[in-house]
């Protein structure tokens, strides 16, 4: 970690410190809920204004990464080869305005963004889509209290369970959208959507539009009839022609090879408060259909492949409820399958669909679930109602060193096979530990419309790629950020 990152993060730390004395909310006096300042202050004064959802959410993070996270393809994560600068620095804003009316049967929603970045190395650029654009539009039809039927139609996000498999993706600058159609059957058992959607490709200064030619479609369902227990179930398809893979020439996103990925799967998770000071969570899918991997064209080889996987994730945790500062400890471990050997005619890598890994497997975004193992342990505590301090280690292994290490897009580091020691591909011979990861968070709620927080990770390089690197050299790599979102 260089001076400059050293002093920076001191400041940071500093800053935030100092900032947490100010006021004084008391430790058993948690902060009020607030649909912002704007809904706060017109539902105030008007009580036909809760009808109304109007605010504008404004997110400004400064990021500083050493020697990780560049591109292409995250192949350069952790080189130390001479003249390769793996260092960036940038400021993102993005701006949210919402409106949305809601009665006793319908509701209708529009959002618009704007996303930019400053002083940011990558081009193209994965998190500046600007000057404008439309994030959501929809409409609902609905009220479950008397119909256990709805619809939900229009640009509009989706998330399901923790995020493993489909979610918002708020992290990133732009985040995710889909071109979608749900119905939801809702009655006193369960719950359970289907939907059918196309995913929205951030263009950088061009209306945004969906893959006409990349379908993701759905059944979740959710009952929380089994005692003591949140139990959801669900089949998700995606599939993509050959013509997805060039259905927008400068989308900001990887475009999809020719696929056809079929996902069933379940997650079970405790109820607050039903298991004392215990909590406990999991999930499982398997994978089946057909995927194409470009890759193997250049090789001679044909590029469709049987598609088969598997990943599971589980997780415990506990928390001292009795104590002021409210201390929990968790361990967890994910898993997700590799692929044993790339010409054999079956593709084993687990497809990690449309994520938000950052949550997951360490927040300075060298992993995603695919070719995976995860051991996970967290620890937090909230030594003040506004605040909370949070300590992550993670340990990572590659599932099938006859595999890649795939970065947090989903995207592999290399092609089938590299020169040995000067870069990522396939390479059976190496150690399959590919570092660990020290996270540190610390987050200050100054009021209930500004949030502040930073955070510091640090990833020690494994045995993976040191062997990768050899040749060239290898280092480990440091992240640092500040973030403050204020919601008017």
């Amino acid at each position: 970690m260089t001076s400059l990152t050293k002093n920076t993060f001191g400041a940071i730390l500093f800053g935030a410190l100092f900032s947490s004395q100010a006021g004084d909310y008391g430790l058993n006096s948690p902060l009020r809920p607030s649909q912002g300042y704007l809904n706060d202050t017109l539902r105030a004064s008007n009580p036909y204004a809760s009808q109304w959802n109007v605010g504008v959410n404004y997110r400004v993070r400064y990021e500083i990464h050493e020697n990780g996270n560049l591109p292409p393809l995250s192949a350069r994560d952790f080189s130390d080869a001479p003249g390769v600068d793996n260092d960036n620095s940038y400021l993102l804003q993005r701006v949210r305005a919402r409106a949305g009316y809601t009665a006793e049967w319908f509701e209708l929603f529009g959002e618009a963004r704007h996303s930019s970045s400053t002083g940011d190395d990558r081009n193209p650029n994965p998190e500046s889509d600007g000057p404008a654009d439309l994030h959501q539009a929809y409409a609902y039809v609905g009220n479950h209290k008397e119909f256990p039927l709805s619809l939900k139609i229009g640009r509009q996000e989706l998330s399901y369970g923790d995020e493993r498999l489909v979610g918002a993706f708020a992290w990133n600058n732009i985040g995710r959208v889909f071109d979608a159609a749900k119905v939801r059957w809702q009655n006193a058992w369960f719950g359970a959507d289907i939907f059918t959607s196309r995913l929205v490709l951030p263009d950088d200064n061009q209306f945004n539009v969906s893959n006409d030619y990349d379908q993701f479609s759905g059944v979740y369902a959710t009952t929380r009839k089994i005692p003591k227990i949140m139990l959801d179930a669900y089949f998700l398809s995606r599939n993509a022609s050959d013509r997805a893979a060039f259905s927008q020439p400068s989308s900001l996103v990887p475009m999809p090879s020719a696929r056809d990925i079929y996902s069933f799967g379940t997650r079970l998770k405790s109820n607050p408060d039903d298991w004392n000071n215990w909590d406990f969570s999991g999930e499982y899918v398997a994978q089946f259909g057909h995927f194409n991997d470009p890759r193997l064209v250049a090789a001679g080889l044909n590029p469709s492949l049987k598609h088969e996987a598997f990943a599971a994730y589980t997780g415990f945790g506990y928390t001292w409820k009795d104590s002021s500062i409210t201390p929990r400890l968790g361990l967890e471990y994910n898993y997700a399958s590799g692929d044993g050997n790339p010409r054999d005619g079956s593709h084993g890598t687990f497809e990690n669909l449309f994520p938000t890994n950052h949550k997951f497997y360490g927040f300075m975004d060298f992993a995603s679930l695919q070719n995976l193992h995860n051991l996970r342990l967290q620890s937090s505590i909230k030594p003040a109602a506004r605040i909370a301090l949070a300590a992550e280690g993670h340990l990572l292994w590659l599932a099938n060193t006859s595999d890649n290490f795939y970065n947090v897009g989903g995207a592999p580091r290399g092609g089938i096979g590299t020169t040995p020691g000067t870069g990522y591909g396939i390479n059976p011979t190496h150690s399959g530990f590919t570092g660990a990861e020290v996270d540190l968070v610390a987050t200050y709620n100054i009021n209930s419309y500004i949030q502040l927080e930073v955070m510091y990770g640090h990833y020690f390089r494994g045995g993976y790629v040191k062997d990768t690197l050899k040749s060239v050299g290898s280092q480990d790599a440091d992240f640092v950020y500040i973030q403050t979102v204020f919601n008017f």
